[in-house]
């Protein structure tokens, strides 16, 4: 037989290749080009108008409908979800509280929504305004708010009249931080304030709402088991983390296990596989029913609905939507009498997601969520027969979820962790099958307590003994990794290298995946030469975090803020800040005064690295041992030295906290860097006016944030600073940097550069040329949601 080359096979090849290198136009690739459009114009540095991206969508559906070439359908679904995105991001930034509102009070009138979150005195709720009394402002959207010393707080579903002072969403800008403003764009919120002392504060009636139950459960399980041994029960069965302190977090981090303690999607399955059994139950003891009523679509529909009754008790998280929208499709085809492959219910719910909300994907969430289930069903192969076969894939499945998210994990939140293989071969089948559903069945028993209670205690029994386990795992040293900020390409890079690893056999060098992590693990970094240093003012509101890097040592100088509810800023952007810049550990811990707006950071420095050495000007107002910095400790690293200046008592012996501050100057070769602390401007007379002076050119924070009594005209005339950087709190109370303090370094021919504004600082002092500023947060990566 032979075989004839004709002009016709040759056109056909052509054809197949054709088709090989452009795929043709599905589902799935519909849910590749929305999440393209989606993800791509988050990168825009402005939108334009609303209406301008409205009428692009609607010409682009008519385009989209007109088009057969599967190449210009992909760019036109690219180019529709773009715009789409634009349109929700447009809009989310152009129903902010308006800039002339800040800082007026006005009254709303609304309802609570979601479930309030009590500290002390304090209670944090979410609050959407229907209208607004006096007409100074109109919002659409939501107000998070904060009522200090609250007789009667707020409840989930209750409507108010409440008197606020709002601003617009605004949050502090470091490198490894989270991006507040992102957040608050991706969840709607609009303004953020608290409520202020009136008569006019009333309570106009409660209501009932999912919300409403939520908090009911979850107080009704606090009185089962008492709030300590029920706060992951209620995250568990509500979706309630109120009761989770900054220690139980931590565990949860370290060790990998917070997708268990919020109920996830998998959680979600577990809750319709319950709805499937209880439907399976009534059939064995009724089997006419399968006369009348097809068992398959009765279970399907059965476990959708409980399914979704356990989602919106959840809250209805991008994880639980997600797992939702797959089982209504899965409960779709099995009534149609239809098959349906995973990829397409996971490509669906992403387009529903994607049409229904498109700026999910701003948030860690969407990508973790969609991202481990893509992963599992890529990568993970279907178990071979046999106990060995299903502890082979579960063994596999979870190192791929380990390893394939770990580079999302280092982008979205600057550290991962490598014990959470270990602690999730243990945790996750305990919790899902075993916590999950005690969690649930003595829920749904609560108005039964004598069935409900046995079911409870010992959900709470195998957490207690997993959290202790928990608890030791999280000391392991791989149980936090971190890796310097590298910017994006090298964690998509190290995600497709990770993913390249975990191919069926048979795929060619899966071992060279690995080589594709390297970006990822090893950055670059810029490392000063021997006589200069790098330094860091961190943007940490209202209160000082600084960071100086020689060569080979790092040094803190204080620790920004504490804040209600046991969260501090050295946790929340020093920690993560040393990480995403690469600095190491920690040689020295410098807390200038006990204030807590300096010191409140400083437990967390200690514990996380134990080994630096602590000074600070009021040791004995500090929760760990540490030394007070006296003018005699001086001490040089790679070519810098570092030396405190003496600030003398005053001699009626009552000095106040202030001005007992470590001052601390760092002078290398090109420049010197000026630690003031809190000092007054009266303490800045008793200082030797020699002490002040340097050849150097000098940068220096501001004293006291830019108090009106520091930085004296004296003092501005002894140091004659180059550079001066405010760390303030974004329109702060005190209005610091005082208007008399800028005009005072404005007139010394000095620039001076505020947190607020500018977000954190990075400062370079080289061998020569002078000290420069070589990055301001805020401004150095524009985005169009950031202030």
């Amino acid at each position: 037989m032979s075989f004839e080359w004709t002009p016709r096979l040759q056109a056909d090849s052509y054809r197949l290749a054709a088709l090989s290198r452009y795929p043709r136009f599905s589902l799935v690739t519909l849910a590749i080009a929305a999440l393209l459009g989606c993800t791509l114009v988050q990168a825009a540095p402005w939108l334009p108008s609303s209406s301008l991206c409205l009428a692009v969508v609607m010409v682009l559906l008519v385009v989209l409908m007109r088009v057969r070439n599967d190449v210009a359908r992909h760019a036109v679904t690219v180019a529709i979800f773009a715009a789409w995105a634009a349109l929700h991001g447009a809009r989310g930034v152009i129903e902010r509280l308006p800039r002339e509102s800040e800082g007026e009070d006005v009254t709303l009138v609304g309802r609570v929504v979601d479930l309030p979150r009590r500290v002390d005195a304090d209670t944090s709720f979410i609050f959407v305004p229907d209208d607004v009394d006096d007409d100074a402002v109109l919002l659409r959207g939501r107000v998070r708010l904060t009522w200090y010393r609250s007789a009667s707080p707020p409840r989930s579903c209750e409507r108010w009249r409440l008197r606020v002072r709002l601003r617009r969403p605004r949050g502090s800008i470091n490198p490894g931080g989270s991006d507040a403003e992102r957040v608050a764009l991706q969840r709607g919120i609009v303004a953020t304030g608290y409520v202020r002392p009136s008569r006019d504060n009333l309570k106009i009636s409660g209501g009932a709402c999912v919300d409403g139950w939520r908090s009911a459960m979850a107080d009704a399980l606090d009185r089962q088991l008492g709030a300590r041994r029920a706060r992951v029960i209620k995250a568990l069965s509500v979706g309630d983390t109120r009761g989770l302190d900054a220690a139980d977090c931590d565990i949860a981090r370290a060790t990998g296990v917070s997708h268990l303690i919020a109920i996830s999607g998998f959680h979600v399955g577990v809750a319709a596989s319950g709805g499937v059994l209880l439907v399976r139950l009534i059939y064995a003891g009724f089997p006419w029913l399968a006369l009348r009523l097809p068992r398959p679509v009765v279970q399907s529909i059965a476990g959708l609905l409980v399914a979704t009754g356990y989602g919106l008790l959840a809250g209805m998280g991008l994880p639980t939507v997600r797992t939702l929208l797959m089982i209504a499709v899965m409960a779709a085809a099995h009534c149609l009498r239809r098959g349906v492959h995973g990829v397409t219910m996971l490509a669906l719910a992403l387009v529903a997601v994607l049409v229904a909300s498109p700026l999910s994907v701003l948030s860690a969430g969407f990508w973790l969520s969609f991202a481990g289930v893509g992963f599992l069903m890529a990568c993970v192969a279907p178990r071979a027969e046999g106990w060995r076969g299903w502890l082979g894939e579960l063994l596999r499945a979870q190192a791929a979820m380990s390893l394939l998210l770990l580079p999302m994990s280092l982008w979205w939140f600057g550290s991962a962790s490598l014990a959470g293989f270990v602690a999730n071969l243990v945790a996750a089948p305990l919790v899902s099958f075993l916590v999950v559903p005690l969690c649930l069945a003595g829920s749904a028993l609560l108005p039964w307590p004598v069935l409900a209670t046995p079911l409870l205690a010992a959900a709470s029994g195998l957490l207690d003994v997993l959290w202790r386990g928990l608890a030791l795992v999280a000391a392991w040293p791989a149980a936090r990794l971190g890796v310097a900020e590298a910017g994006l390409v090298p964690v998509v890079l190290a995600t497709f290298g990770a993913a390249w690893l975990f191919l069926p056999r048979g795929v060619p060098l899966r071992g060279y995946g690995s080589l594709l992590c390297l970006p990822l693990l090893m950055p670059p970094k810029a490392v000063p030469t021997h006589g200069a240093f790098h330094a860091w003012v961190l943007d940490v509101g209202q209160g000082l975090a600084v960071l100086v890097r020689t060569r080979s040592h790092t040094l803190v100088y204080d620790t920004g803020p504490a804040y209600a509810g046991g969260r501090d800023a050295g946790a929340g952007v020093v920690l993560p800040s040393i990480t995403a810049l690469g600095l190491g550990p920690v040689d020295m811990l410098v807390v200038s005064h006990g204030d807590r707006d300096h010191a409140g950071g400083a437990s967390s420095i200690a514990a996380r690295y134990p080994q630096a050495l602590r000074l600070s000007g009021e040791p004995s107002r500090l929760a760990f041992p540490a030394q007070r910095c006296t003018a005699q400790t001086s001490w040089s690293w790679d070519g810098v030295v570092f030396r405190f200046i003496d600030v003398p008592r005053e001699r009626s012996g009552k000095t106040p906290g202030n001005d007992r501050s470590c001052v601390l100057s760092i002078e290398g070769a090109g420049g010197r860097f000026l630690l003031t602390g809190d000092i007054s401007e009266r303490a800045e007379r008793r200082v030797d006016e020699d002490a002040w002076l340097s050849e150097l050119p000098t940068v220096s924070t501001v004293a006291h944030h830019g108090s009106r009594h520091s930085s004296g005209a004296g003092w501005l005339a002894a140091v004659e600073p180059v550079l001066a950087v405010a760390s303030a709190g974004y329109r702060n109370r005190f209005g610091h940097p005082h208007p008399t303090v800028v005009r005072r370094f404005e007139a010394a021919g000095a620039r001076m550069l505020v947190t607020a504004g500018s977000g954190a600082v990075r400062i370079d002092f080289p061998l020569r040329g002078g000290p420069r500023v070589a990055r301001e947060w805020r401004l150095g990566e524009r985005r169009y949601w950031r202030e």
